[in-house]
């Protein structure tokens, strides 16, 4: 793994931040999960855009420059055919419940190689569970961003691994499936591509967005709304998007098969396509 903390390359089992960090205290952090593929980070200003946006919105110190440079330098001297990129920013040490000056922020940027879904694993298809605990936003009247405060997707992401799924889908109170733990959710609809609409739990994945720019692109009606659990088992095919896995086909939920179809190996060579150098 390569390891930069504010622009300077340390050993992995060096790498430390303050106790009295508010990422450690408080889950008080921002982050961004990119990919990197033959020389290229996908979507590289996209992220940072989101990033900037969070950081505005909650008053976090945020160089862009500074956080650009040490992405692609990470990928760089990684040089893995294919890489998981992490982009942590803390707002840096400081007592008791008062925010430290900005000055104190700390960039945190890790590299490590990455294994893409192979495509016997595309083949086959997502097993998914239903979260057993609820998606959550600590900062309701703001939307949902990539925070550091991961709780409610971590548990959610442990007990699928403990049921031996691939992810576990978040429900809400009236029965419709939100997101995964770890990915946007789509169906196919009655030949529309649905997928719920991002807001207060309901990530602006950079994939999502890519995934319905290339849908109006070749020409697949998309609309963003419910999916209620019943119609999710009722779709012509339903697949999960993140920034690593691109899109991923599900194949079954809680154990109930789904239709398989083609929308998403369309749309996954789309992406890779139209990925900006």
């Amino acid at each position: 793994m390569i390891v930069n903390i504010d622009g300077r390359f340390v050993a992995e089992e060096e790498a430390r931040i303050s106790i009295f960090d508010g990422a450690v205290r408080f889950g008080d952090s921002l982050f961004e999960t990119l990919k990197s593929k033959e020389d290229r980070i996908f979507f590289l200003e996209n992220h940072l855009d989101r990033l900037e946006l969070s950081a505005r919105l909650l008053g976090f110190p945020c160089d862009r420059g500074a956080a650009r440079n040490a992405l692609l330098e990470c990928a760089a001297r990684l040089g893995a055919p294919v890489a998981r990129l992490r982009l942590t920013l803390t707002r840096g040490a400081a007592s008791g419940l008062s925010f430290p000056p900005a000055g104190a922020g700390r960039i945190l940027v890790t590299a490590a190689p990455f294994a893409e879904p192979t495509a016997a694993e595309r083949a086959a298809g997502a097993s998914c569970v239903l979260a057993p605990n609820r998606r959550v936003n600590p900062l309701s009247h703001l939307p949902q961003m990539k925070r550091g405060n991961y709780a409610d997707c971590l548990y959610a992401a442990d007990f699928a691994r403990r049921r031996g799924a691939r992810e576990a889908l978040f429900v809400d109170a009236g029965g419709s499936v939100l997101e995964g733990a770890t990915s946007n959710l789509f169906a196919v609809v009655n030949g529309t591509l649905v997928t719920p609409a991002a807001g207060e739990t309901v990530l602006a994945g950079i994939l999502r967005a890519r995934v319905l720019a290339g849908a109006r692109a070749l020409g697949l009606p998309v609309r963003e709304g419910e999916i209620p659990l019943d119609q999710l088992y009722r779709a012509e095919e339903a697949f999960l998007t993140n920034a690593l896995i691109g899109t991923l086909p599900v194949a079954t939920v809680e154990g109930r098969p789904l239709k398989r179809g083609s929308w998403a190996e369309i749309l996954l060579a789309h992406l890779e396509a139209e990925a900006p150098r």
